[in-house]
């Protein structure tokens, strides 16, 4: 797979380190010639001249790109067509609609069939515990797709089912998200931190034939008993008038039980000591996933898909409280996270690729499982976190594998920044050659670190923006081809058209500041919010007729160069997660003490962004330790443990317009002791400032 007018090219570019600046800005500088080693990607000349060209001629770009990829019927109608115009009719975007593909054949089938790499290893999987590891090529992967599909047919599985997954970082959820694909039902994958409230509402949402999900893990110190929280989340679900049919259980922190068998690539068996964990078993809804696998044929013929069918449901946090399910589909998709994987890492055939996050995000769909996938790529799959056994995990792994691309988030670089040097250096990491970064802006000095420390001053970094919403990267550096500035998202990616807007919608050219939009569709763009059509348009593109509304700010400098400054709407991106202020609000007031509650943002040295939240109580309550421990518990209990605030203040009153709406832009700077409020002439009640400023809670920055 090349770009179009670009294959075969060898081209080498400026990319280096970066320098920070006055207020984070950063000049750029040529690299150590050992970094400029891309087969792939194209010197920064030719990239602006291939972005032109792909923003100017979506069709004919991407077309050129679909032909690397096997359809079934191919493409005979237009290739594109959209309407980012609510003021012109109902927004969709359509791509090659009418060609038929499925995403699990061309991933798996053509890479052992065609391409002959069914001895490649697709995963090497690293368990919790150091000592437990196993690995899997693309023919075994294959056949245990093809294994899993045949147990969801023979369920009732179809085309067009919704199945949920909550499942920790292990093989078999990689196996059921593809049977899936490969049947063409949708996989909507909760991640299993997740409470039984999120997993039901979510559920109830897609209404989800069956539930597939695993008997316990061990996430460091901490064993999860995933079984408990999946039982009472299917019991929610009855309670509300949805019993779910089917629940398949993988036996993980069990498999010692089983025995490995003859095949290497399952799992080995937990080699920590288990308590005794105490599996509930729901006769007639709950089955062993090993007991089916072992009736179940290795042969299954793929579920042909429209390339506009869609391919899965990953729920996102909205600004109302209640999560969006947005929508992918096949075609589109498959392009885009193929073609990113391939340009933003600088893919080689010989690589070992690390993408640290988890599948239940979408960063682990794109870049875990579907773009490494669909180049052929061999990844590690990490059950653990990066703090066990000790803070030198990550790097530990990455010379275990010889990993050459590494890609985690900023939240994780700040969390072992603070042990220093030492437990990184003591690790060899020759084999790296790229980093990356996802989830949330970097900040320079973590940057620099990351740089310094771990890649040892040789490594570009690619410093990528995207979001569920967008599918794959949509501003990000191009290593060896793009100068790097520390903290900036750098360039468009190709057949991203970007824009900068001020309040009145209009485009701000050279050096601007205001709400980062983007003026045409690329192929990962999500099509829906599943169910719910109209808030898609709403959330997306009613702000502004004719653009798709990322809902982050962002800052073009005098190089181009894109830098994100944060959500313009009430939304929170927590160690990378983005989280509802309403959501979290709605979780405060159902305590029985609890009135009113107003939560917003404050600066965490680790997390990037906490939560800080006002609450005032009812008559009779009194705020104590003993309530805020109650009231993290219930956050945890409704949302999850992510969700947990970092501090929780007293508000006997909160400050409001005399309409009776929050300032929450007047809260964000209590939060932050910051005293310069600017125009408070609107505040009914300016006593409350100075009470909630005497009252805050002590802070770290």
């Amino acid at each position: 797979m090349g770009l179009p007018e670009e294959r075969g090219r060898n081209g080498s570019g400026s990319g280096g380190r970066e320098e920070a600046g006055a207020g984070g800005r950063a000049r750029s500088w040529s690299p150590p010639p050992e970094v400029s080693r891309s087969a792939h990607v194209p010197s920064l000349q030719r990239y602006r001249e291939l972005h032109r060209r792909s923003v100017e001629e979506p069709r004919e770009f991407w077309g050129e790109i679909a032909k690397e990829f096997y359809w079934k019927i191919p493409c005979s109608g237009p290739f594109l067509q959209y309407n980012f115009d609510v003021t012109k009719g109902k927004i969709f975007i359509e791509w090659m609609k009418g060609a038929t593909t499925n995403i699990c054949y061309n991933v798996l089938d053509r890479n052992v069939h065609e391409k002959k790499l069914g001895d490649k290893v697709a995963f090497y999987w690293e368990g919790n515990e150091p000592g437990e590891t196993t690995q899997i090529t693309y023919r075994e992967l294959l056949v245990q797709v093809c294994q899993f599909s045949n147990v969801l047919r023979k369920l009732g599985i179809q085309k067009g089912d919704r199945v949920a997954i909550y499942m920790p970082m292990i093989l078999e959820l990689v196996v059921a998200m593809l049977a899936c694909a490969r049947l063409g039902a949708l996989h909507s994958i909760v991640f299993a931190g997740f409470s039984a409230e999120s997993l039901c509402e979510r559920i109830l949402d897609s209404s989800c034939s069956l539930l597939i999900t695993t008997d316990a893990f061990y996430r460091g110190e901490k064993l999860v008993n995933l079984k408990e929280l999946a039982d009472e989340s299917l019991e929610k679900c009855r309670e509300k008038g949805f019993p779910v049919r089917c629940c398949i259980v993988v036996k993980h922190l069990g498999r010692a039980e089983l025995g490995t068998g003859d095949s290497p690539s399952q799992s080995p068996p937990i080699k920590r000591p288990c308590p005794d964990v105490q599996i509930s078993w729901n006769q007639g809804v709950d089955l062993w996933w090993h007991e089916l696998m072992q009736e179940a044929g290795d042969e299954f013929e793929p579920e042909w898909c429209d390339a506009e069918d869609p391919l899965f449901i990953l729920y996102t946090s909205g600004s109302t409280g209640k999560p969006k399910g947005v929508v992918h589909t096949v075609g589109g998709y498959m392009l885009y996270v193929a073609t990113t994987f391939k340009y933003v890492f600088d893919f080689h055939t010989e690589d070992v690729f690390w993408c640290t996050a988890d599948i239940g995000w979408i960063t682990g769909h794109s870049y875990v499982t579907y773009g490494p996938l669909a180049n052929g790529a061999t990844s590690v799959l990490f059950e653990g976190i990066p703090t066990y056994p000790d803070v030198s995990r990550l790097w530990s792994i990455v010379d275990k594998y010889k990993v050459t691309k590494f890609y985690t988030a900023p939240t994780a670089i700040r969390l072992l920044m603070k042990f220093g040097d030492e437990p990184v250096i003591k690790h060899s990491r020759a084999s790296l050659q790229v980093l990356g970064t996802v989830g949330e802006p970097i900040n320079p000095e973590a940057w620099l670190w990351y740089h310094r420390v771990v890649g040892a001053q040789r490594c570009p970094i690619v410093d990528t923006f995207w979001q569920t919403e967008t599918g794959g990267h949509m501003l990000t550096p191009l290593p060896g081809a793009t100068p790097m500035k520390p903290g900036s998202a750098s360039f468009p990616f190709f057949g991203v058209a970007p824009a900068i807007l001020n309040e009145s919608g209009e485009e701000l050219e050279g050096e601007a500041e205001g709400y980062l939009v983007f003026k045409q569709p690329w192929p990962g763009i999500m099509r829906t919010v599943y169910g719910n059509h109209t808030r898609f348009e709403t959330t997306y593109f009613k702000k502004f007729p004719g653009y798709y509304v990322t809902g982050d700010g962002c800052r073009r400098d005098q190089d181009g160069y894109y830098w994100i400054t944060g959500r313009i709407d009430d939304m929170l991106n927590v160690s990378g997660h983005l989280l509802s202020t309403a959501e979290v609000e709605s979780a405060l007031v159902e305590h029985e003490a609890v009135a009113e509650a107003a939560v917003v943002g404050h600066p965490h040295p680790v997390k990037g962004e906490c939560l800080y939240c006002f609450v005032t109580l009812c008559d009779g309550h009194s705020f104590s330790p003993t309530l805020t421990e109650e009231l993290k518990k219930q956050i945890r209990e409704k949302i999850g443990p992510i969700a947990t605030p970092d501090y929780i203040q007293n508000a006997p009153g909160l400050p409001k317009t005399r309409s009776g709406k929050i300032m929450r832009r007047v809260l964000r700077k209590i939060a932050q002791n910051d005293h310069d409020l600017g125009d408070t002439s609107t505040v009914a009640d300016p006593s409350v400032i100075s009470h909630l400023f005497s009252h805050r809670c002590l802070t770290i920055q």
